[in-house]
């Protein structure tokens, strides 16, 4: 039995619980959680980083809990069209959002208005943290970060660029980089890495950023060429590659991917849940797997998680004020 099983057993026989109003059913709580399948929502379209490190995380949970995990991709909306999905659900420690940050700390800015509310969500876990990589089709005449900048400088408006969607940390990432080295580029959104890599990869755009998994192929049949990361630092798992911090001091837009669940998921409730999943961030296979992956395992409890989603936003709001980008 797990510490979170251990927990929810013990709080669910007690009058206090009732009276907290933990949210589950009577049949529920005579039984150790979990007692049926847990959904793990993704709020972009399958192949990103968000869903590699939630099928790679939902495998495991699933061994861990003897629960059947599903993985359901929601995309659409930058994020909301999840968002949405998982109010509608209980807070009962069944339903989850694993995605990057841009939905909390990038939407508010780039948005008139959400169809969510952001104070409705709280976090869970961090559970990885990758860069995303600039990436160019073969065709732009460039083999180097330094060599892309002199290129774009010189043709201002010729090159086009892909995102996995307005308000993406894709998107928001080369208008930082356009603002910036004041680069004239047009954009390009899609629903998704799903769609913007092989949009890459067929020559529809001619660069974008995005995370390592789903580009590892292209690199390895030389589709693609990698000129930066959007880390502060150089990527240990690649250290050829330059960070964009190099050419502009302090860019860092490298997505943290954690847990989310509603905000009225009870606080003992989400800490004992957190525990689950930081656990499993630390197992040597899931670390394996996140290697392998390009990949980095953080894991994180909701205060420290909290403290870099605000700190992450607060990047945003200087980047998009910067930047001169209008909300939509």
């Amino acid at each position: 039995m797990t510490l979170l099983s251990r927990f929810l057993r013990a709080v669910a026989l007690t009058p206090a619980a009732l009276a907290c109003g933990l949210l589950m059913p009577a049949s529920a709580q005579a039984q150790d959680y979990p007692n049926k399948p847990i959904r793990i929502i993704v709020p972009f379209a399958p192949g990103g980083l968000p869903d590699t490190v939630a099928r790679i995380v939902g495998n495991s949970l699933q061994e861990r809990t003897k629960q059947s995990v599903v993985v359901e991709n929601r995309a659409g909306g930058g994020g909301s069209v999840g968002a949405l999905a998982l109010a509608a659900a209980p807070p009962d420690g069944y339903t989850f959002i694993i995605t990057d940050n841009s939905w909390l700390s990038i939407n508010p800015s780039m948005f008139k208005e959400l169809s969510y509310d952001p104070a409705k969500f709280r976090t869970v876990a961090r559970l990885a943290q990758a860069p995303l990589f600039l990436a160019a089709h073969p065709s732009v005449p460039v083999n180097s970060m330094k060599e892309f900048i002199e290129y774009a400088r010189k043709n201002p408006g010729k090159i086009n660029y892909g995102s996995s969607g307005v308000g993406s940390t894709h998107h928001l990432t080369m208008e930082a980089l356009k603002a910036n080295l004041k680069l004239e580029m047009s954009h390009v959104p899609f629903k998704g890495t799903g769609q913007s890599v092989p949009a890459l990869l067929g020559g529809h755009v001619d660069v974008l950023f995005s995370a390592f998994p789903s580009l590892s192929g292209a690199v390895k049949s030389k589709q693609v060429k990698l000129l930066a990361t959007n880390s502060l630092e150089r990527y240990k798992q690649a250290p050829e590659i330059p960070a964009v911090s190099e050419f502009i001091p302090g860019f860092s837009f490298a997505p943290m991917i954690g847990v989310y669940a509603r905000a009225d998921m009870p606080d003992k409730l989400a800490e004992q849940i957190a525990k689950e999943f930081v656990a499993i961030t630390k197992e040597p296979e899931v670390i394996k797997r996140f290697t392998s992956a390009g990949i980095d395992a953080s894991g994180a409890g909701p205060a420290e998680f909290e403290k870099a989603l605000q700190e992450e936003t607060a990047r945003v709001k200087a980047t998009v004020k910067a930047a001169k980008i209008q909300p939509q």
